[in-house]
């Protein structure tokens, strides 16, 4: 009788699955599921990541990574081509990016939807639809497949066309069968098989309840983990000698290097703080662990002796810091997408690993730009890891002046909103491109911009909190938005700060942001 029962159950699964394929819309909605110019699509039921016809990937050892549009006309061009003969098309069907839009032109017909993103150097691809056209700019986000008629135009040279890659198409009916196929495989299973199988999982139970110990550590030196392992002097080499210094922080020295023909960022440990061999391999452990298009990805590591590095990917951009704080203020649009994609990563670490990570360090310097100028989180090293049935932990303080959420200074238990404190003076950074802490003159000491930002909105005058930033006031909306949520997320009580689950929410629009109460008491605490 329960041999039967086993039958019935795994016709009942298969049978469940091939309805669900039958009738489930797309699932490729999660805009970490691919990265920029990438196109999610159904492999049976999971998700696959491919670099549509006319791009490639950035990484081709990372499939699920960017994709770059292997033909970029620069406006010169544009304007230069009067007789629209030097540039064309490719035709893709049936995919989108629909939440890289820039305008909207309704009616339209292919021939105008066409030409007008020709004609504009800012459009590298332009999508028709139902007499719409919704024209792009890169990066694209969220790609994927759509049904109906949708037709996308990517922008490519004439006579300069890349190779014909195989059209990406919904492969339905293919898995269909393959599921039918396997439940009928099942179906056909003798009674003898299923005592086999049967028989197996009760040995590996046994086998396994055998071999556990009754007390584990982590106290193993050995690093967990399947990146590759470099030697040092294949890593001297790699930076010809570590000339190239990208940059330093507290635990390391950052340079450039060359690996094969990628170019990398390989992070020299500093060795002479007490628990180096723990926060090296707290931060390959960490990172091994990790994959999210806004974390940098770690690709390799050294452990040769008493000298320890680690193999970064390159981000070509620098950090956050160079990109707000320099001559030139960088475009509100800009900054609000990082502010958004910082976010995705920090609830990416909270709320969706394996593992729970705690970055502890969150500010600008330790968030690099890669090609696209996408913001990802770096600099494990501070991380504290907590296990699936813990919610907080005692530790020493961490962090940087500045960022540092009131807690750490009570001896109080830590918790993720130490990060959503650190995230939400960032975001005040980002919208303001001022530093966290500034020194205006010997006169008036040091300027918190914490306290700048509650004054300026408690008193309506966002516009000096901006410094008449006229792209951030033309976005009042938005900028009041993203103002209010920095000031939740540092308030000084951790339990009133949101979750950044919660933080993307308000911040994209999908919940409405409540009005803030004052984030700090009278009594401040001192550095």
């Amino acid at each position: 009788m329960a041999l039967i029962l086993l039958h019935l159950i795994f016709l009942s699964i298969f049978l469940h699955l091939i309805t669900a394929q039958q009738t489930s819309g797309n699932i490729c909605t999660d805009s970490g599921a691919c990265g920029y110019n990438n196109v999610c699509s159904l492999d049976g039921n999971r998700t696959k990541c491919e670099c549509p016809q006319g791009f490639s990937l950035l990484d081709p050892n990372n499939p699920s990574g960017d994709c770059k549009l292997d033909f970029t006309p620069t406006c010169d061009e544009v304007e230069s081509n009067k007789g629209g003969d030097m540039f064309d098309f490719i035709e893709l069907n049936n995919i989108d990016w629909p939440r890289s839009d820039y305008m909207h032109i309704d009616p339209s017909n292919e021939t105008t939807c066409k030409s007008s993103c020709l004609e504009d150097c800012f459009c590298a691809v332009a999508i028709y639809r139902d007499n719409q056209c919704w024209k792009k700019r890169l990066p694209l986000s969220n790609g994927r497949q759509e049904s109906g008629v949708v037709k996308a135009f990517v922008k490519s040279r004439i006579g300069d066309r890349p190779l014909q890659n195989p059209p990406l198409v919904p492969k339905q009916s293919k898995d269909q069968r393959s599921l039918i196929l396997v439940g009928s495989v099942l179906l056909g299973t003798s009674v003898f098989v299923i005592f086999v199988l049967i028989g197996v999982i009760c040995v590996g139970f046994f086998v396994i309840y055998k071999k556990k110990p009754r007390n584990t550590y982590p106290n193993s030196k050995v690093v967990e983990t399947n990146l590759p392992s470099f030697t040092y002097q294949e890593l001297v080499e790699a930076t010809n000698g570590f000339k190239d210094e990208l940059g330093k922080g507290a635990f390391g020295v950052v340079y450039k290097g060359v690996i094969g023909k990628k170019i990398v960022a390989v992070k020299k440990l500093h060795m002479i703080f007490q628990d180096g061999e723990k926060e090296f391999k707290t931060e390959v452990e960490t990172i091994a662990r990790t994959h999210h298009k806004n974390l940098v990805q770690l690709i390799g590591y050294c452990d040769d002796g008493e000298k320890r590095l680690l193999v970064y990917e390159y981000m070509s951009n620098g950090s956050l810091a160079m990109f707000l704080f320099g001559d030139i203020r960088p475009p509100w649009k800009q900054r609000t997408c990082m502010a958004v994609g910082i976010a995705k990563g920090l609830s990416y670490l909270h709320e969706e690993c394996s593992t729970q990570i705690i970055h502890c360090d969150i500010k600008p310097q330790n968030i690099l730009l890669d090609d696209y100028h996408n913001a990802k989180i770096s600099d494990f090293g501070l991380a504290k890891l907590l296990m699936m049935n813990q919610s907080q932990t005692n530790t020493g303080i961490r962090g940087t002046k500045g960022y540092v959420a009131p807690e750490w200074f009570r001896n109080s238990p830590v918790t993720v909103k130490v990060d959503v404190y650190s995230f939400g003076v960032l975001l005040l950074e980002i919208i303001s491109c001022r530093k966290s802490l500034a020194f205006e003159n010997d006169e008036e000491g040091m300027a918190v911009l914490t306290d700048l930002a509650w004054d300026c909105y408690h008193e309506g005058q966002l516009d000096a909190f901006v410094q008449n930033d006229l792209e951030a006031l033309h976005d009042y909306k938005k900028l009041a938005t993203f103002v209010m949520v920095g000031l939740w997320c540092v308030q000084e009580n951790s339990s009133m700060r949101p979750t950044m689950r919660k933080v993307i929410q308000m911040l994209e629009g999908g919940i409405e942001v409540e009005e803030p109460p004052c984030p700090f008491s009278i009594s401040v605490t001192s550095y």
